[in-house]
């Protein structure tokens, strides 16, 4: 099998499964339990929150667990625009982001907010100064994504951070960093950021688990009410063996990251060559601007379904868009927002590697894929 759809979920480490069964049956204690059994647990959550702050260089004390990306980007802008109200009511983000962003700007927009939805260039990437102009007196908010999840272009988070900053020190920056974490170097102090989400499932972790970091100072109004776990934000009892298990994977990825970026560029550059070579195929993901995880392009006069399940046939798996609207048949909001024609951009697709994929499995795609492109468009005419 070639897994290619890292984008949408990772095969989880061994050991970070190990490490999950090990707590969950060992240490099941509920962290709030007085028992030393509830101790073992709480002691074990605690190292967890630590070492994750360590691997992120912030302090301990700034890390919340939640149950992945989407949760966690709904606490960071529902939390924020409640407990910010009083500043303003306006916010700035982008017109391709994660539906866990643009679906939760839909609902504060019924519920009086106004948002800005910039735009991007053809390379996928905002203006810092198209952000510096929308910022006005009433703006409380700005949400931009680090990596984008269809073609893998990166934002110029420090820049967009000190800008903010120097504009308006009141007002919060929020980073979806769901398709940046493990993947791309990122200092959250140097960049000024507020609020970060992460989900442990994008590098190797298991479903269900995420991380928010949320800048010591910074205060949001709570998505949950109960217990009063993770000092009040999430109320709930903690998954302890998923904040475990969501450490060691951090741990392992920041370790691949440091030793095989280079080996996936060199992969990267293989796919981009021979897609270049292939008739009738468009690359989208930018040249210089994008992460190396990432490849989309588009196979013209082939529909994008029959095309995946004939990969498939192969035992090679990749994606049409982003795994949360793959089913729906909706043109990709990001690739009509570099440009892309709609006819074209219906007939996309997505690359997405992880550190452990191989020469011979890129090979090997590029192989097949021509063959089936021919075939095809034979079968087409």
């Amino acid at each position: 099998m070639i897994y290619l759809d890292n984008s949408a979920t990772t095969k989880p480490f061994p050991e970070v499964v190990q490490s999950y069964s090990t707590v969950a049956m060992e240490f099941f204690g509920n962290p709030s339990s007085l028992h030393s059994i509830g101790g073992q647990a709480e002691r074990l959550l605690t190292q967890a929150r630590t070492q994750i702050a360590d691997l992120l260089g912030v302090k301990s004390n700034e890390i919340y667990f939640t149950s992945g990306g989407t949760e966690g980007n709904n606490f960071a802008l529902k939390g924020a625009a409640a407990a910010f109200k009083s500043r303003g009511q306006h916010i700035i983000t982008t017109k391709i982001e994660h539906d866990s962003i643009h679906k939760v700007m839909q609902q504060l927009e019924e519920d009086g907010f106004r948002i800005t939805y910039l735009p991007v260039d053809e390379d996928g990437v905002v203006s810092v100064e198209d952000i510096k102009k929308s910022i006005c007196k009433d703006t409380s908010i700005v949400s931009i994504m680090h990596v984008n999840n269809e073609i893998g272009s990166i934002q110029p988070i420090e820049e967009i951070g000190a800008m903010i900053k120097a504009q308006k020190q009141s007002i919060l920056f929020h980073v979806d960093g769901v398709q940046a974490a493990g993947k791309l170097p990122v200092d959250l102090k140097k960049a000024n950021i507020d609020v970060y989400t992460i989900s442990a499932h994008k590098f190797h972790g298991l479903k269900g688990n995420g991380v928010l970091y949320i800048k010591e100072g910074i205060n949001l109004s709570p998505l949950l009410a109960g217990g009063g776990q993770e000092k009040n934000y999430r109320s709930g009892t903690e998954n302890v063996a998923g904040a475990v298990s969501t450490a060691k994977a951090l741990r392992m990825q920041l370790a691949n990251q440091m030793q095989k970026t280079d080996k996936l560029v060199e992969l990267n550059q293989y796919l981009r060559r021979n897609l270049e070579k292939m008739e009738n195929v468009r690359i989208h993901s930018p040249l210089d601007k994008s992460i190396p995880h990432i490849i989309n392009f588009s196979v013209l006069g082939v529909k994008a379904e029959v095309f995946i399940h004939a990969l498939e046939k192969h035992h090679i798996y990749l994606s049409t868009t982003s795994a949360c609207s793959s089913k729906s048949n909706i043109v990709s909001k990001t690739l009509t927002s570099i440009g892309v024609a709609k006819e074209i951009a219906e007939s996309s697709f997505r690359i997405s590697l992880q550190y452990d994929n191989t020469l011979e499995e890129m090979q090997i795609t590029i192989n097949k894929m021509a063959d089936t492109i021919k075939w095809l468009r034979g079968v087409m005419k």
